[in-house]
């Protein structure tokens, strides 16, 4: 089955890619990150996650990057606390590129590596997930079965960047 991977950075992706790859799944990439502050992390973020994408030997999309996008959607929970309202805006705007992105393609399911975060709601994101796109949101919790714990093995041995914060200019504030 062609899977759209909607890829927040390429240390998440490597561990997701992995899984999928293993179950037979063809993975399609798409880096779709609005939300990423301050610039130079997100070109970070991108270079690894191109590095990912190519080690596996799949496509990475990339569109524009434009953080007024996000900001137009998230600027007004500002004071939610990480994990609150203001990230269930986030995952539903990347979740929904996807999707529509997915549409324009000839490619059976999307899904995403936000998942893998231990400090992100798999419960959550699936259920944006299915409510942009039904059956053809794959629900997964990709953290289970020591999903991390192999992202982290693969980023030790590829030497790949490893964030230490979520993305947004939020997030760096409140740590």
């Amino acid at each position: 089955m062609k899977v759209l991977l909607h890829v927040c950075c390429g240390v998440c992706a490597a561990g997701v890619t992995e899984q999928l790859v293993a179950e037979g799944h063809e993975v399609i990439g798409l880096f779709y990150n609005p939300n990423i502050h301050p610039t130079e992390e997100y070109t970070r973020r991108l270079e690894v996650a191109d590095r990912v994408a190519a080690a596996f030997g799949f496509p990475l999309t990339v569109p524009p990057y434009n953080p007024d996008e996000w900001f137009r959607e998230a600027e007004m929970l500002a004071s939610e606390p990480e994990g609150g309202k203001r990230c269930e805006v986030c995952f539903r705007l990347r979740l929904r590129k996807a999707y529509d992105y997915m549409m324009g393609q000839q490619i059976d399911v999307f899904t995403t590596t936000l998942t893998i975060g231990p400090r992100k709601s798999a419960d959550i994101i699936n259920r944006i997930g299915q409510e942009i796109g039904g059956d053809l949101f794959l629900s997964r919790d990709f953290k289970k079965k020591a999903g991390f714990q192999r992202a982290m093995e693969l980023s030790k041995q590829w030497q790949l960047y490893r964030q230490d914060y979520c993305g947004c200019v939020y997030s760096i504030r409140s740590q």
